[in-house]
């Protein structure tokens, strides 16, 4: 095709949003699914907690790294684009780690506070992340 370019940096960013969209998307997936689960068994929700958690921690590690190599990559940048880069990584600490404890944890509230601020963390750090983009 004419014009277009296909190399190193659209894979790193490819890689990067594969990343992204599944732990992101992993989450509202699990949130959705937890009533349903619940109606099969007390037991369904931590099992398939437990295996979304063996799928989404390396796409959480994979959007980490690639997201290294994205700021390694990109020299040229602006006092607003660092400063939206920093809140962008502390946004996915946040979701990382709310995420950790969620899992960590067997009491309910903490597991339904933690779960719901590793979502809105990860929604955010999106947000954050289309800011980049432009």
């Amino acid at each position: 095709m004419k014009g277009v370019n296909f190399g190193i940096d659209e894979i790193r960013l490819s890689l990067h949003i594969l990343g992204a969209v599944v732990w992101l998307g992993g989450q509202v997936l699990m949130g959705a699914l937890v009533p349903v689960l619940r109606g099969i068994s007390d037991e369904a929700p931590r099992k398939a907690a437990a295996r979304f958690g063996q799928v989404a921690w390396p796409f959480f590690g994979l959007a980490v790294v690639t997201g290294i190599w994205n700021m390694v990559a990109v020299s040229d940048t602006t006092s607003g684009y660092n400063a939206v880069l920093g809140i962008k990584m502390l946004l996915v600490l946040a979701s990382g780690g709310a995420a950790f404890v969620h899992q960590s944890t067997t009491k309910p509230a903490i597991k339904g506070a933690t779960g719901g601020i590793a979502l809105i963390t990860a929604l955010l750090a999106l947000v954050m992340g289309s800011v980049l983009g432009h």
